[in-house]
């Protein structure tokens, strides 16, 4: 079972928009370096709206054969319609993904029927081990935790990614599937950095960060220190990271966080329409954080 620090990784992009696959590299050899436990491509951070079927593709073909096993990579297979993610999953399958992380379907706004119907026929459809991501806030639809537990009936099925936000929800899970969560059939995932750790000392299995783009190392060691059951150390490492936690969201993901990345040297400015670049206004505060963690 995947456990730690799993990087929501941001995809580099060259200045015309085009894919930066050489960054990529370079970004996934700096997260094996600094210990992330492993890497989610083609996700929200990684501008999934706005990559078509073909990059989409080549960004998962090119992770997965840079990683080339060192560590685990969750391919971001999700979408609104169903033909689609099945496709891409299937894809990710035969690229030699460990996992995929399927996005509930945005905009269309189905019932909890047509996401257990959704969900079902990728699972059916694709031999591959499937992880749940419900991220309300910006699809327009929300996965119950009742739907979640029928869906987690499914073998391949095996996780979702929390990025509610709410821990009395996530408590809520983590209890109603403990006996799957024993028997390592089910994991809990936080998709919000802000309280992840909160949720790994109730029994979460990790997190799909957004921070650990900028701070591999110490989102690893604060998980690590959460799965162990040290709680003050990985207090004070998140204390350490709360600035960024916040700050990385002043503008939508992932602007905020490839704004970083550039200024640690790490990616060029690419972003695509419609997101633009950091406004000017947020470049103290951004710094105020990277400097309170520490990282340059």
């Amino acid at each position: 079972m995947l456990q730690g620090s799993l990087v929501a990784i941001a995809t580099p992009m060259h200045e015309d928009g085009s894919l930066d696959l050489n960054a990529l590299r370079g970004l996934i050899d700096f997260h094996i370096h600094q210990n992330t436990d492993g890497i989610v491509i083609v996700g929200t951070t990684g501008e999934s709206p706005t990559v078509d079927f073909d990059e989409h593709c080549l960004l998962m073909q090119t992770t997965i054969d840079h990683v080339a096993g060192r560590i685990p990579v969750i391919a971001g297979t999700g979408g609104n319609s169903t033909r689609e993610a099945v496709a891409l999953t299937q894809q990710a399958k035969k690229l030699g993904a460990d996992a995929c992380l399927l996005v509930t379907p945005y905009y269309n706004k189905p019932t909890q029927e047509g996401l257990y119907q959704h969900f079902l026929r990728v699972a059916e459809s694709v031999d591959i081990a499937q992880i749940l991501y419900n991220v309300p806030g910006r699809t327009g639809c929300d996965l119950s935790n009742d739907t979640t537990l029928r869906l987690a009936q499914i073998p391949n099925i095996v996780g979702i990614k929390d990025a509610t936000g709410n821990i009395e929800r996530a408590t809520d899970l983590l209890l109603r599937a403990s006996d799957l969560i024993a028997n390592g059939d089910f994991a809990v995932y936080s998709g919000d950095d802000a309280s992840c750790l909160a949720l790994m000392l109730l029994g979460g299995h990790g997190v799909i960060s957004v921070t650990a783009n900028v701070a591999p190392r110490l989102m690893h060691d604060m998980c690590a220190a959460a799965l162990h059951g040290d709680a003050l150390q990985a207090r004070a490492i998140n204390a350490r990271l709360f600035a960024l936690h916040q700050k990385l969201f002043v503008e939508a993901n992932p602007i905020p966080v490839k704004w970083v990345l550039q200024e640690m040297g790490l990616i060029g400015e690419g972003i695509r329409l419609p997101l633009v670049p950091l406004s000017s206004q947020y470049f103290d505060a951004l710094r105020s954080a990277m400097k309170s963690a520490n990282i340059q």
